[in-house]
């Protein structure tokens, strides 16, 4: 089987699936409840794999392979800038760690959603709390993490999409 621009997408929407599945089960079978910022950041892994899927269904050629690629980086760079924030809030010495503050169903029915962007952004105590750990590094390390792999897999996907269709046995 040749390596195309649809397969490498199929790819990204795996590892996005994957990483949504892994996100629901420690919620609905481990218990962890998501803060604020871990649905923002689920929505950006969403976005990424909703680009992915594009990708796939599409197998665009020539811009459209950048566009599309570039669209999954975008959203994954959102995330990793979520992420980054939630782990920074994490590192905080507890005296200076936010106040807890209203959950995000409330806050989305109260405010405007930009303001509510903003407040999320800022965090709270519930999103500077660590649930878990894995080999020393949070959920949010992790997260993080992911979001930079995808993105950088998501800029290389054009190039290696065409290096393979020259390449071809």
């Amino acid at each position: 089987m040749r390596l195309n621009f649809r397969l490498l997408s199929l790819g990204g929407v795996l590892v996005c699936a994957g990483g949504m599945a892994f996100a629901l089960y420690l919620q609905y079978f481990r218990d962890y409840e998501p803060c604020p910022m871990c649905i923002f950041q689920r929505i950006a892994m969403m976005g990424a794999g909703v680009f992915f899927l594009l990708g796939v269904l599409h197998g665009p050629a020539a811009w459209g392979r950048w566009a599309y690629s570039l669209l999954a980086a975008l959203s994954a760079g959102g995330g990793a800038a979520v992420a980054a924030r939630h782990v920074w809030l994490q590192s905080l010495p507890p005296d200076q760690v936010p106040a807890c503050g209203p959950t995000l169903d409330y806050l989305l029915g109260m405010l405007p959603v930009m303001e509510v962007i903003t407040m999320v952004l800022k965090g709270d105590g519930n999103c500077a709390k660590i649930d878990a750990q894995w080999l020393g590094l949070s959920l949010p390390m992790w997260t993080l993490i992911a979001f930079i792999g995808i993105a950088v897999f998501a800029l290389a996907m054009p190039a290696a999409a065409r290096y393979f269709e020259r390449n071809r046995t």
